[in-house]
């Protein structure tokens, strides 16, 4: 459910509305013309549980909007949670039982531009392991400005994740279309998101050397990203498709800044895709869900904010190339979600991981 009012009476009414004793989730457009903070009051106010988190766009069936907020309910919710300090990894995972023979799914925003948030996802499942889907996406402004974009019925934050577990089945497709340029090559020293050397030499002299030979373009002071945006890491994995690291500048180090951390002595190649490639692969993903999936209620998509920077005005073939498949397959579905600084996924085997530049379609039954 797309909600266009500003008016925080009007939009509490109407999500009180459409959840009735249930849960709220709540995506919205970072460009909303409203006060978070009075929202989050006036819903305490009406007795509703609630998450959410603030994106770069919000995705409304075949729309993508960067004001907004786009409704979807948490059915069966079992727990919700806030954990705080993801940086300082100076917090605790909540219990949470799960009953044998029933299928729950967890659902979780984190703050995009904070770090450490490989290590949040890792406590989870050292926590919760394979007794849950887990799904979800990294909040945050297209400005790359950390600032609090995470909320629930405790506020409003940043350095923070919100999740709620719901005794409900979900299915779920991820891929990214990006293939290998050249590598592997040794990330010898990394701290956090930060890429420090590769190959044991400055990591923005590698990565240059590779970029600009295989593009033809040339780095200057102040074109990275638009040169940096279609060629990311890929963290090599065996027998399954790479986890993708989005570099997102380089800093007074000549230091390769990232979304998402790498680890010391990481294996990692330089990746290349194209308008072609991205979209088969967001088609793909949602065939996988969809082929999984028996009676679902509502699909969410976590797609990543890179993707349109690099597709342009060819994101829409990518959207279409989703939507058109899940409603083909359940034409009454809704479908919402948002666009992301970072995408979140258990998959195949069931591990958690944090993507970027890629595609999470899931469908909750």
């Amino acid at each position: 459910m797309l909600i266009t009012s500003t008016n925080i009476t009007e939009i509490v009414s109407v999500i009180s509305d459409h959840v009735n004793q249930n849960a709220a989730l709540i995506t919205v457009g970072e460009h909303t013309e409203i006060d978070i903070d009075n929202l989050i009051e006036e819903l305490n106010t009406a007795g509703l549980r609630f998450m959410g988190g603030l994106f770069p766009k919000v995705i409304h069936g075949n729309s993508i909007l960067d004001k907004g907020i786009v409704i979807n309910t948490l059915n069966n919710l079992e727990s919700m949670f806030l954990i705080k300090n993801i940086s300082t990894k100076d917090y605790e995972i909540p219990e949470v039982h799960f009953k044998q023979n029933q299928d729950y799914s967890l659902f979780t925003y984190v703050d995009g531009l904070t770090s450490n948030i490989s290590h949040y996802l890792s406590e989870l499942y050292e926590h919760y392991g394979m007794q849950t889907n887990y799904f979800g996406g990294g909040a945050g402004s297209l400005s790359l400005e950390q600032q609090p974009c995470v909320f629930c019925n405790d506020g409003i934050f940043q350095d923070a994740a919100v999740f709620a577990v719901m005794s409900m089945s979900s299915r779920i497709g991820v891929r990214h279309g990006w293939s290998k340029v050249e590598g592997p090559f040794i990330v010898t020293k990394a701290e956090g998101n930060i890429i420090k050397e590769i190959n044991w030499r400055n990591p923005f002299e590698v990565y240059k050397e590779v970029v600009e030979a295989h593009s033809g373009k040339t780095f200057t002071d102040d074109n990275f990203f638009d040169i940096a945006k279609g060629y990311p890491f890929g963290i090599v994995k065996d027998n399954a498709e790479c986890i993708v690291r989005d570099p997102l500048m380089v800093n007074e180090n000549n230091e390769l800044v990232c979304v998402g951390e790498l680890e010391d002595n990481t294996l990692v190649d330089i990746l290349n895709g194209n308008e072609a490639s991205l979209i088969a692969a967001a088609e793909e993903a949602t065939k996988e869900s969809v082929a999984q999936a028996i009676m679902p209620r509502k699909a969410i998509i976590i797609d990543c904010i890179s993707r349109i920077l690099f597709l342009e005005e060819n994101f829409d073939k990518e959207l279409t190339a989703i939507t058109s498949t899940i409603q083909n397959h359940f034409p009454e579905v809704s479908i919402g979600g948002a666009l992301t600084l970072g995408e979140i996924s258990s998959y195949g085997e069931g591990f958690l991981e944090f993507y970027n530049k890629t595609v999470v379609v899931g469908l909750f039954e």
